[in-house]
Protein backbone atom coordinates (compact mmCIF):
# COMPACT_ATOMS: atom_id res chain seq x y z
CA UNK A 1 0.00 0.00 0.00
CA UNK A 2 0.87 3.42 -1.08
CA UNK A 3 1.46 5.74 2.11
CA UNK A 4 -0.95 8.26 3.03
CA UNK A 5 1.27 11.35 2.12
CA UNK A 6 2.24 10.19 -0.97
CA UNK A 7 2.02 12.52 -3.90
CA UNK A 8 1.73 11.34 -7.77
CA UNK A 9 3.15 14.02 -9.80
CA UNK A 10 0.48 15.29 -12.74
CA UNK A 11 0.90 16.98 -15.82
CA UNK A 12 -1.63 19.15 -17.29
CA UNK A 13 -1.80 18.13 -21.20
CA UNK A 14 -3.98 20.30 -23.39
CA UNK A 15 -6.32 18.83 -25.44
CA UNK A 16 -6.09 20.97 -28.39
CA UNK A 17 -2.16 21.18 -28.82
CA UNK A 18 -3.04 20.94 -32.95
CA UNK A 19 -5.37 24.20 -32.89
CA UNK A 20 -3.49 26.90 -35.36
CA UNK A 21 -2.70 30.14 -33.73
CA UNK A 22 -4.88 32.91 -33.92
CA UNK A 23 -3.75 35.73 -35.39
CA UNK A 24 -5.94 38.50 -35.31
CA UNK A 25 -9.34 38.73 -33.30
CA UNK A 26 -9.55 35.38 -33.09
CA UNK A 27 -8.75 34.58 -36.59
CA UNK A 28 -6.24 31.83 -38.06
CA UNK A 29 -3.77 32.55 -40.79
CA UNK A 30 -5.98 30.45 -43.35
CA UNK A 31 -9.54 32.06 -42.25
CA UNK A 32 -8.09 35.67 -42.98
CA UNK A 33 -6.25 34.62 -46.14
CA UNK A 34 -10.00 32.97 -47.64
CA UNK A 35 -11.76 36.76 -46.00
CA UNK A 36 -9.05 38.66 -47.56
CA UNK A 37 -9.71 37.06 -50.53
CA UNK A 38 -13.05 37.72 -50.57
CA UNK A 39 -12.50 41.31 -49.82
CA UNK A 40 -10.71 41.80 -52.86
CA UNK A 41 -13.10 40.04 -55.10
CA UNK A 42 -16.11 41.97 -53.76
CA UNK A 43 -13.73 45.34 -53.68
CA UNK A 44 -13.27 44.84 -57.61
CA UNK A 45 -16.68 44.02 -57.94
CA UNK A 46 -17.78 47.30 -56.37
CA UNK A 47 -15.41 49.57 -58.42
CA UNK A 48 -16.09 47.56 -61.49
CA UNK A 49 -20.20 47.67 -61.58
CA UNK A 50 -20.81 50.01 -58.76
CA UNK A 51 -21.45 53.47 -60.70
CA UNK A 52 -23.28 50.93 -63.44
CA UNK A 53 -25.72 48.96 -61.23
CA UNK A 54 -28.44 50.50 -58.56
CA UNK A 55 -27.63 49.66 -55.17
CA UNK A 56 -29.76 47.01 -54.07
CA UNK A 57 -28.72 45.02 -57.17
CA UNK A 58 -25.21 45.44 -55.62
CA UNK A 59 -26.02 44.24 -52.58
CA UNK A 60 -27.73 41.55 -54.00
CA UNK A 61 -24.50 40.37 -55.91
CA UNK A 62 -22.09 41.53 -52.68
CA UNK A 63 -23.78 39.43 -50.11
CA UNK A 64 -24.14 35.63 -51.34
CA UNK A 65 -20.57 36.47 -51.82
CA UNK A 66 -19.72 37.92 -48.57
CA UNK A 67 -21.97 34.96 -46.71
CA UNK A 68 -19.91 32.06 -48.46
CA UNK A 69 -16.46 33.61 -47.44
CA UNK A 70 -17.75 33.75 -43.90
CA UNK A 71 -19.47 29.98 -44.15
CA UNK A 72 -15.93 28.78 -46.05
CA UNK A 73 -13.68 30.82 -43.40
CA UNK A 74 -15.59 29.95 -40.06
CA UNK A 75 -17.73 26.96 -40.68
CA UNK A 76 -17.19 23.50 -39.59
CA UNK A 77 -18.02 19.55 -40.38
CA UNK A 78 -16.97 16.38 -39.70
CA UNK A 79 -14.09 17.78 -37.26
CA UNK A 80 -12.86 19.57 -40.78
CA UNK A 81 -12.52 23.48 -41.55
CA UNK A 82 -15.17 24.16 -44.22
CA UNK A 83 -12.29 24.46 -47.21
CA UNK A 84 -10.78 21.03 -46.61
CA UNK A 85 -14.45 19.20 -46.14
CA UNK A 86 -14.89 20.52 -49.71
CA UNK A 87 -12.05 19.69 -51.18
CA UNK A 88 -12.34 16.40 -49.99
CA UNK A 89 -15.86 16.34 -51.10
CA UNK A 90 -14.90 17.43 -54.50
CA UNK A 91 -12.03 14.93 -54.79
CA UNK A 92 -14.67 12.21 -53.87
CA UNK A 93 -17.12 12.76 -56.52
CA UNK A 94 -13.87 13.09 -59.35
CA UNK A 95 -12.66 10.07 -58.19
CA UNK A 96 -13.59 6.30 -59.17
CA UNK A 97 -16.39 4.74 -57.34
CA UNK A 98 -15.43 0.81 -58.26
CA UNK A 99 -11.90 -0.50 -58.16
CA UNK A 100 -12.53 -4.09 -60.30
CA UNK A 101 -9.56 -6.32 -61.55
CA UNK A 102 -9.24 -5.73 -65.14
CA UNK A 103 -11.00 -8.61 -67.27
CA UNK A 104 -10.56 -10.26 -70.50
CA UNK A 105 -6.46 -10.58 -70.40
CA UNK A 106 -5.90 -7.14 -70.60
CA UNK A 107 -2.95 -5.34 -69.07
CA UNK A 108 -3.27 -4.26 -65.59
CA UNK A 109 -1.27 -0.40 -64.80
CA UNK A 110 1.37 -1.16 -62.49
CA UNK A 111 1.18 1.24 -59.25
CA UNK A 112 2.96 4.12 -59.09
CA UNK A 113 5.02 2.72 -55.99
CA UNK A 114 6.30 -0.48 -58.38
CA UNK A 115 9.71 0.28 -60.33
CA UNK A 116 9.51 0.37 -63.40
CA UNK A 117 9.96 -2.87 -65.33
CA UNK A 118 10.10 -4.11 -69.20
CA UNK A 119 7.23 -6.07 -69.25
CA UNK A 120 4.80 -4.87 -66.24
CA UNK A 121 1.69 -6.39 -66.89
CA UNK A 122 3.45 -9.98 -66.65
CA UNK A 123 5.02 -9.01 -63.55
CA UNK A 124 4.06 -8.64 -60.17
CA UNK A 125 5.17 -5.87 -58.82
CA UNK A 126 7.47 -5.19 -55.89
CA UNK A 127 7.30 -2.93 -53.32
CA UNK A 128 10.09 -0.58 -53.16
CA UNK A 129 11.32 -0.18 -49.46
CA UNK A 130 13.14 3.07 -47.93
CA UNK A 131 15.87 0.59 -46.67
CA UNK A 132 18.41 -0.46 -49.47
CA UNK A 133 20.73 -2.78 -47.07
CA UNK A 134 21.14 -4.34 -43.31
CA UNK A 135 24.28 -5.04 -42.36
CA UNK A 136 25.50 -7.67 -39.80
CA UNK A 137 25.76 -5.20 -36.81
CA UNK A 138 22.33 -4.16 -37.70
CA UNK A 139 22.96 -0.71 -39.26
CA UNK A 140 20.00 -0.43 -42.05
CA UNK A 141 21.15 1.70 -44.85
CA UNK A 142 18.67 4.34 -46.07
CA UNK A 143 20.14 5.95 -48.53
CA UNK A 144 20.30 9.79 -46.99
CA UNK A 145 20.97 8.34 -43.46
CA UNK A 146 21.08 4.98 -41.63
CA UNK A 147 18.84 4.01 -39.13
CA UNK A 148 19.37 0.85 -35.83
CA UNK A 149 16.22 -0.82 -34.34
CA UNK A 150 16.61 -0.98 -30.14
CA UNK A 151 13.76 -3.73 -28.50
CA UNK A 152 12.83 -2.59 -25.03
CA UNK A 153 10.08 -3.37 -22.85
CA UNK A 154 7.57 -1.36 -21.11
CA UNK A 155 7.92 -0.13 -17.86
CA UNK A 156 4.51 0.26 -15.64
CA UNK A 157 4.32 3.09 -13.36
CA UNK A 158 1.12 2.82 -11.97
CA UNK A 159 1.40 0.99 -8.45
CA UNK A 160 5.28 3.31 -7.78
CA UNK A 161 4.98 5.82 -5.21
CA UNK A 162 5.15 9.68 -6.50
CA UNK A 163 8.88 9.72 -5.86
CA UNK A 164 9.20 7.18 -8.24
CA UNK A 165 6.91 7.99 -10.62
CA UNK A 166 8.71 11.27 -10.98
CA UNK A 167 12.04 9.56 -10.86
CA UNK A 168 11.02 7.27 -13.76
CA UNK A 169 9.50 10.27 -15.80
CA UNK A 170 12.72 12.44 -15.29
CA UNK A 171 15.10 10.05 -16.50
CA UNK A 172 13.02 9.68 -19.85
CA UNK A 173 12.60 13.19 -20.13
CA UNK A 174 16.58 13.07 -19.53
CA UNK A 175 16.79 10.94 -22.68
CA UNK A 176 14.68 12.46 -24.91
CA UNK A 177 16.40 15.90 -23.90
CA UNK A 178 19.92 14.44 -25.19
CA UNK A 179 18.27 13.28 -28.65
CA UNK A 180 20.19 15.42 -31.54
CA UNK A 181 19.03 13.95 -34.12
CA UNK A 182 15.04 12.00 -35.49
CA UNK A 183 14.13 9.02 -32.76
CA UNK A 184 10.92 7.32 -33.90
CA UNK A 185 9.04 5.06 -31.31
CA UNK A 186 7.64 2.29 -33.07
CA UNK A 187 4.15 0.53 -30.13
CA UNK A 188 2.56 -2.55 -31.71
CA UNK A 189 0.94 -6.15 -31.41
CA UNK A 190 2.59 -8.61 -32.61
CA UNK A 191 1.46 -12.34 -33.08
CA UNK A 192 2.97 -15.03 -30.71
CA UNK A 193 3.80 -18.03 -32.42
CA UNK A 194 3.11 -20.62 -29.46
CA UNK A 195 3.13 -23.53 -32.13
CA UNK A 196 6.70 -23.23 -32.43
CA UNK A 197 7.06 -22.63 -28.33
CA UNK A 198 4.99 -25.74 -27.71
CA UNK A 199 6.95 -28.11 -30.58
CA UNK A 200 10.37 -26.77 -28.26
CA UNK A 201 8.51 -27.86 -24.76
CA UNK A 202 7.45 -31.27 -26.05
CA UNK A 203 10.67 -31.88 -27.96
CA UNK A 204 12.78 -30.94 -24.45
CA UNK A 205 10.22 -33.21 -22.25
CA UNK A 206 12.03 -35.91 -23.77
CA UNK A 207 15.65 -35.33 -22.46
CA UNK A 208 14.07 -35.10 -18.65
CA UNK A 209 14.84 -37.65 -16.40
CA UNK A 210 11.63 -37.02 -13.48
CA UNK A 211 8.40 -38.72 -15.25
CA UNK A 212 6.43 -35.99 -13.28
CA UNK A 213 7.86 -32.72 -14.37
CA UNK A 214 7.96 -34.59 -18.50
CA UNK A 215 4.66 -34.80 -18.34
CA UNK A 216 4.48 -31.24 -16.89
CA UNK A 217 6.39 -30.23 -19.80
CA UNK A 218 4.30 -32.25 -22.53
CA UNK A 219 1.17 -30.95 -20.74
CA UNK A 220 2.21 -27.73 -20.92
CA UNK A 221 3.16 -27.88 -24.64
CA UNK A 222 -0.03 -29.53 -25.14
CA UNK A 223 -1.87 -26.52 -23.53
CA UNK A 224 -0.24 -23.55 -25.59
CA UNK A 225 -0.89 -25.74 -28.90
CA UNK A 226 -4.62 -25.50 -27.71
CA UNK A 227 -4.37 -22.22 -27.08
CA UNK A 228 -2.50 -21.39 -30.25
CA UNK A 229 -6.07 -22.82 -32.16
CA UNK A 230 -8.62 -21.39 -30.22
CA UNK A 231 -7.19 -17.91 -29.76
CA UNK A 232 -5.07 -15.62 -31.37
CA UNK A 233 -2.38 -14.19 -28.87
CA UNK A 234 -0.86 -11.30 -29.48
CA UNK A 235 2.43 -9.38 -27.66
CA UNK A 236 2.79 -5.80 -27.30
CA UNK A 237 6.38 -4.87 -29.08
CA UNK A 238 8.30 -1.78 -28.65
CA UNK A 239 10.75 -0.59 -30.97
CA UNK A 240 12.55 2.77 -30.84
CA UNK A 241 14.63 4.04 -34.52
CA UNK A 242 17.63 6.00 -34.42
CA UNK A 243 19.35 7.49 -37.30
CA UNK A 244 22.47 8.77 -38.02
CA UNK A 245 23.44 11.43 -40.83
CA UNK A 246 26.63 11.93 -43.09
CA UNK A 247 29.03 10.72 -45.52
CA UNK A 248 31.50 9.05 -43.11
CA UNK A 249 31.18 7.39 -39.77
CA UNK A 250 27.90 7.50 -40.51
CA UNK A 251 27.33 3.67 -39.30
CA UNK A 252 29.41 4.37 -36.29
CA UNK A 253 27.63 7.11 -35.17
CA UNK A 254 24.11 5.43 -35.68
CA UNK A 255 25.20 2.45 -33.86
CA UNK A 256 26.99 4.98 -30.68
CA UNK A 257 23.32 6.35 -30.86
CA UNK A 258 21.68 3.03 -30.38
CA UNK A 259 23.88 2.09 -27.57
CA UNK A 260 23.35 4.91 -25.80
CA UNK A 261 19.45 4.70 -26.14
CA UNK A 262 19.14 1.44 -24.58
CA UNK A 263 21.64 2.78 -21.66
CA UNK A 264 19.25 5.32 -20.94
CA UNK A 265 15.94 3.16 -21.28
CA UNK A 266 17.55 0.47 -19.05
CA UNK A 267 17.77 2.39 -16.11
CA UNK A 268 13.88 3.19 -16.39
CA UNK A 269 14.03 -1.04 -15.28
CA UNK A 270 13.33 -1.72 -19.07
CA UNK A 271 14.81 -4.73 -20.98
CA UNK A 272 16.75 -3.13 -23.97
CA UNK A 273 18.29 -4.45 -26.90
CA UNK A 274 20.55 -3.62 -29.95
CA UNK A 275 19.10 -5.15 -32.80
CA UNK A 276 21.55 -6.96 -35.20
CA UNK A 277 20.98 -7.55 -38.67
CA UNK A 278 19.16 -10.59 -38.56
CA UNK A 279 16.59 -9.44 -35.67
CA UNK A 280 16.47 -6.28 -37.56
CA UNK A 281 15.40 -8.17 -40.61
CA UNK A 282 12.84 -9.92 -38.57
CA UNK A 283 11.43 -6.40 -37.21
CA UNK A 284 10.93 -4.93 -40.28
CA UNK A 285 9.88 -8.45 -42.08
CA UNK A 286 6.92 -8.34 -39.56
CA UNK A 287 6.24 -4.83 -40.15
CA UNK A 288 5.89 -5.09 -44.03
CA UNK A 289 3.67 -8.21 -43.61
CA UNK A 290 1.32 -8.08 -40.37
CA UNK A 291 -0.54 -11.32 -41.29
CA UNK A 292 2.91 -13.67 -40.97
CA UNK A 293 2.78 -16.72 -38.94
CA UNK A 294 6.09 -16.33 -36.94
CA UNK A 295 6.86 -13.51 -34.92
CA UNK A 296 10.29 -11.26 -34.50
CA UNK A 297 11.89 -13.74 -31.97
CA UNK A 298 13.93 -15.33 -34.22
CA UNK A 299 16.34 -13.99 -36.67
CA UNK A 300 15.81 -13.49 -40.82
CA UNK A 301 18.65 -13.84 -43.21
CA UNK A 302 20.05 -11.02 -44.66
CA UNK A 303 18.57 -9.67 -47.76
CA UNK A 304 22.23 -10.31 -49.89
CA UNK A 305 23.21 -13.54 -47.78
CA UNK A 306 22.93 -16.71 -49.39
CA UNK A 307 21.18 -19.16 -48.33
CA UNK A 308 21.88 -22.51 -48.69
CA UNK A 309 20.69 -26.14 -47.50
CA UNK A 310 22.56 -29.45 -45.30
CA UNK A 311 25.24 -30.75 -47.40
CA UNK A 312 24.82 -34.05 -49.16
Amino acid sequence: MRPSDDVTPNARIPADVDTPDKIVYGLTARQLAILAVAGVIGYGIFRAVGNLLPQPVLIAILTPLAGAATVLALGRRDGLSMDAWLLAAVRHTRGPKRLAPAAGGRPVAVPAWAPATATPAATVPTLRLPATAISDTGVIDAGSHAAALVACTTVYIGLRTGDEQAALIGSYGRWLNSLSGPVQIVISAQRVDLSSHAYRIAEGAETIGNPALADAARDYANFLDDLAARRDPLWRTVTVAVTATGDKGRDTEVLRHAEHTASSLSTLGAETAVLDGGRAAAVLTCATDPYTPADVTWARALPDAAVTGPGD
